[in-house]
């Protein structure tokens, strides 16, 4: 804080907090509300009057995209902290911290201030709040992709919270360990996690924003087991519970149901979905990328399902759940219409074959080659005269299979008899 702010001060009264709602700009609010903290008195309304500073402060602050000063602000306050009581000093970190969340590109920012904050705590044996400001570190470092040290702080603080027996907070770090070992593609951990979070769900009150990211989480790992039917129930849950708090994550959910139809061939149920009452809510870049995606499949269409791709790349390719199940489509699809092209030849042109799919020759060599090999057909390529060559399929006469089994067990019996006559001899 500035020399000025030390040497004066405001009164800690609600005619400063006024006087700083009526200040012509945000400089100015900013710089009473300083003030007003500056004040050394720590009479019960002092203190009540400087909580409410610290809020409008706060607010100031994140509005002109302060982040460093609230970063600094929370070192300074410690001094205010010991003269509080400790549930009202986790509200305010907690609320400066969610702050300085909201501006853009903050998160090594976040981390460090976390980080910063653990340490306080830790010598300030203020372990409640320690262990919250642990499960955000950790939520920050997965969404930075530093899974090792995630995991690593994780793991000690599960074992404490379980002794502590704090269920709220044993759900939010199940959740969050799922996440973790789902991103790590270890999906028997994540449903060990997710199941050990819905066991200390069902044992308290669950705020509904909770329970949807409970849902949420239920059901992208059904999802990726291929129980798309199953997923598309949770995502409708989730979706429901974010809708009515007008949660963001509402978006994901209605995206992620839209998914599910599609990977279970009911594009056609797209577009009713999102003409419904709650789907016109959401209208945009994200609804339209699932609906230009349901027309391609529809359609059996490559190079819609291409386009679409294109189009909405930050949408479709850039969102990891999304973009993983609709690899597995554009493959199987690419498939079914390379079989119904190649079927009526027994040698053709490659590049024929990618003229008629409307894709490029290398792309379409490349998946010919991956599906003679994983034996979707039988054939060659022959690639100095650039032709596919399909072999016919050499058909299994029935009496062969018949003739080796009984053979098999006219074996059999021969060996019974000479087990038998040898005991006789013997």
């Amino acid at each position: 804080m500035s020399s000025s702010m030390q040497s004066s001060y405001l009164p800690a009264t609600t005619g400063s907090i006024a006087k700083a709602q009526e200040a012509k700009d945000a400089s100015e609010s900013i710089s009473i509300l300083y003030h007003v903290l500056e004040d050394p008195s720590s009479s019960a309304d002092a203190l009540r009057v400087k909580e409410l500073a610290i809020t409008n402060l706060t607010n100031y602050l994140t509005k002109e995209n302060r982040a460093e000063d609230l970063r600094n602000l929370l070192t300074q306050l410690r001094p205010f902290f010991a003269l509080i009581p400790k549930a009202k000093t986790a509200k305010i970190v907690r609320g400066i911290i969610d702050a300085v969340a909201k501006i853009p590109g903050t998160s090594e920012l976040q981390i460090s201030l976390c980080k910063e904050m653990v340490e306080w705590t830790r010598a300030e044996k203020r372990t409640f709040l320690r262990q919250r400001v642990e499960a955000r570190l950790a939520a920050l470092l997965l969404e930075n992709q530093e899974y090792t040290e995630a995991l690593t702080l994780l793991s000690g603080l599960i074992k404490e919270v379980r002794r502590l027996d704090d269920k709220l907070l044993l759900v939010d770090i199940d959740l969050l360990e799922s996440k973790l070992h789902f991103s790590l593609r270890n999906l028997p951990k994540a449903k060990a996690s997710l199941t050990a979070a819905r066991t200390a769900a069902n044992a308290i009150y669950v705020p509904p924003s909770q329970q949807g990211t409970i849902d949420l989480q239920s059901g992208i790992l059904h999802a990726e087991e291929k129980d798309y039917k199953t997923a598309y129930s949770y995502f409708f849950e989730a979706f429901e519970a974010f809708c009515s708090l007008e949660d963001p994550k509402a978006i994901f959910s209605l995206k992620y149901m839209l998914l599910c139809k599609i990977m279970v061939n009911q594009a056609d149920d797209v577009a009713g979905i999102i003409s419904s009452k709650a789907g016109l809510k959401y209208l945009g870049p994200d609804v339209d990328a699932m609906k230009s995606v349901a027309d391609a499949y529809s359609k059996r269409s490559l190079k819609y399902f291409e386009t679409a791709l294109r189009d909405y790349k930050a949408q479709l390719e850039e969102d990891p759940i999304v973009h993983r199940h609709l690899s597995s489509l554009y493959d199987t699809l690419l498939e079914q219409n390379l079989c119904r092209l190649i079927e009526p030849y027994s040698r053709v042109e490659i590049a024929h074959i990618a003229e008629m799919i409307e894709l490029p020759i290398n792309h379409v060599e490349k998946k010919l080659s991956q599906m003679i090999l994983d034996k979707k057909f039988a054939g060659t390529l022959d690639q100095g005269a650039g032709c596919l060559i399909i072999f016919e399929d050499s058909k299994t006469e029935e009496i062969f299979p018949a003739t080796l089994e009984t053979i098999t067990n006219v074996g059999k019996v021969v060996d019974s008899l000479y087990m038998r006559s040898a005991k006789i001899m013997a």
